[in-house]
């Protein structure tokens, strides 16, 4: 009651307040010198604050929101997940330099064998209208001596809840890069003492990529599985900024033929 209260006369406030700067404004050319650079000065400051609540309402109403689980899943998919790295902030929101095993959040890890550590990370604020994701990624990497770099993502335990055979995993991102580089996909399912491996190149031609790994072609354990999680390769990184703007997954039953 107090809140509708509050509102009301809040509203009735902003209404008299308007209707007098319109009589004022209307007024204006006959107004009194002293009175007018009164009002221009009062009408100064008002400018000032409403700018800027303006330019800040504009980037907030234009910007994913913070937490945001809206994502393009594919058709009869059975679950999706967008990694807390995208859609939460991460304090803090850079790391740099990142050594071999270093944690980004609760679930990515970065994996290099470069003697030299000219790595770096840091969660940027997506603000295209297009975005779905309210985070993105990027890693600036300058002299690099290593054979490997990776970001490895875990999936979470519901990833592998009833996970079957038939099961395609689609792995969506959207990718923006420096230079032109490879980046490979490799997904990983634990069950019992084995782990099967499915590889598959990115297809860069485009910002928005999307991969499928098909687990009719591996010798899954149905009854086994444990875990299951995905790793990033990234060749010949050196001088190069590669920005993830978005990562999602989500799975889907096999077609039957």
């Amino acid at each position: 009651m107090q809140n509708r209260l509050r509102d009301f006369f809040a509203e009735l406030f902003f209404r008299r307040e308007l209707s007098y700067w319109t009589r004022w404004a209307r007024n204006a050319e006959s107004m009194r010198l002293s009175k007018l650079r009164k009002l221009k000065k009062r009408g100064s400051q008002l400018r000032a604050r409403i700018d800027k609540l303006n330019h800040t309402a504009e980037q907030r109403l234009r910007m994913p929101r913070i937490g945001s689980d809206a994502i393009h899943s594919r058709l009869y998919s059975d679950w999706a997940w967008r990694p807390a790295l995208w859609k939460l902030p991460l304090v803090p929101a850079g790391k740099a330099p990142l050594h071999n095993k270093d944690s980004i959040g609760s679930e990515a890890t970065i994996f290099h064998d470069s003697s030299r550590s000219e790595i770096a990370v840091r969660q940027v604020r997506n603000r295209q209208s297009t975005d779905l994701a309210p985070f993105g990624i990027q890693l600036d990497v300058f002299a690099f001596e290593g054979s490997f770099l990776s970001l490895v993502v875990d999936l979470p335990v519901e990833a592998v809840e009833g996970l079957k055979q038939n099961h395609l995993i689609c792995l969506d991102t959207i990718v923006e890069l420096e230079r032109p580089i490879v980046i490979t996909a490799r997904l990983n399912v634990m069950h019992g003492p084995n782990t099967e491996q499915i590889v598959r190149e990115l297809p860069l031609y485009d910002s928005e990529v999307m991969v499928e790994f098909d687990l009719s072609y591996t010798d899954l354990n149905e009854k086994r599985v444990e875990r299951m999680w995905v790793d990033l390769i990234f060749e010949e990184p050196e001088f190069n900024r590669i920005e993830l703007r978005d990562l999602t997954f989500s799975r889907r039953p096999r077609t039957q033929i």
